[in-house]
């Protein structure tokens, strides 16, 4: 995606994007001049991000092989789940049970045409279109609502795309909506940026994606947790991406050099 000329119709090339930003930190192809530009001006400030992308990756999968070895999960619901890579939701679980049900939601077409071409070839998943901001459509989709059964428990993951909601768009009630709609002993997934550590560095960090196509909204510990209201949080509780259920991935990453721009944390749903 070196050249406007290989852009999809309808994608703006102009204008950076997030989810091609995150793309860009973890290595990856998917992704334009204009989003390496502003995926540079943040490492500018804030040079710890690109490691900070591929923890917040790391503790996906290892949330998801938790949940999939540990808690009996079988189906999974991510939302806002960004362009595809290595480890995606579907391979992890399949680690551990290739019967596992994924069904990955975006509202950006660049990511749900690259999800489709990776999913061409498997069994027990899909990707559709959604925004987190409009939870009951999601639950409605009658595409998504042939793989995933309701009744069952369900792993919500809401991975690096909270921060992107702003408070006028009420972010815990939207969690509210989605863990009403799952029985008890379904589980919430989620990370979330936070300025708890080097304020001024996170802060112009975030400054750059407010002229891309997604605003970064900065919370606080206690907000953060605030967002897992209905849930139990798990041991270690919300912490910081290295900090939960290390593994030797996670401890050679050297996450305790970083500062704090994540926090995370997994709750079992009361």
């Amino acid at each position: 995606m070196a050249e406007d000329a290989t852009a999809p119709p309808g994608i703006d090339v102009h204008i950076p994007n997030a989810a091609r930003m995150y793309n860009y930190y973890l290595g990856g192809k998917d992704n334009f001049p204009v989003d390496r530009e502003a995926a540079e001006r943040v490492l500018a400030v804030a040079p710890e991000a690109r490691e900070l992308a591929r923890q917040n990756r790391a503790f996906m999968r290892r949330a998801v092989r938790y949940l999939v070895a540990e808690a009996g999960i079988r189906q999974f619901l991510d939302i806002g789940t960004g362009l595809p890579t290595e480890g995606n939701v579907h391979e992890v679980a399949a680690e551990v049970d290739p019967g596992t049900r994924v069904a990955y939601v975006d509202n950006d077409p660049v990511v749900l045409a690259h999800a489709r071409a990776l999913l061409s070839s498997t069994t027990n998943t899909l990707a559709v279109p959604g925004d987190l901001r409009q939870p009951q459509d999601i639950l409605d989709d009658s595409e998504l609502r042939s793989l995933i059964d309701f009744t069952e428990p369900v792993g919500i993951l809401l991975v690096a795309v909270l921060h992107f909601l702003t408070d006028s768009d009420k972010p815990a009630e939207l969690i509210a909506r989605l863990r009403d709609a799952v029985p008890p002993g379904s589980y919430l997934v989620l990370s979330h940026v936070t300025a708890e550590d080097h304020t001024a560095a996170a802060q112009k960090g975030a400054a750059v994606y407010r002229r891309a196509n997604a605003s970064i909204t900065l919370r606080t510990r206690t907000q953060i947790t605030e967002m897992f209201e209905g849930f139990e949080v798990l041991d270690p509780g919300v912490v910081r991406l290295d900090e939960w259920h290390p593994d030797h991935e996670a401890s050679i990453a050297g996450g305790r050099d970083l500062p704090t721009w994540f926090l995370c944390g997994v709750g079992r749903a009361l």
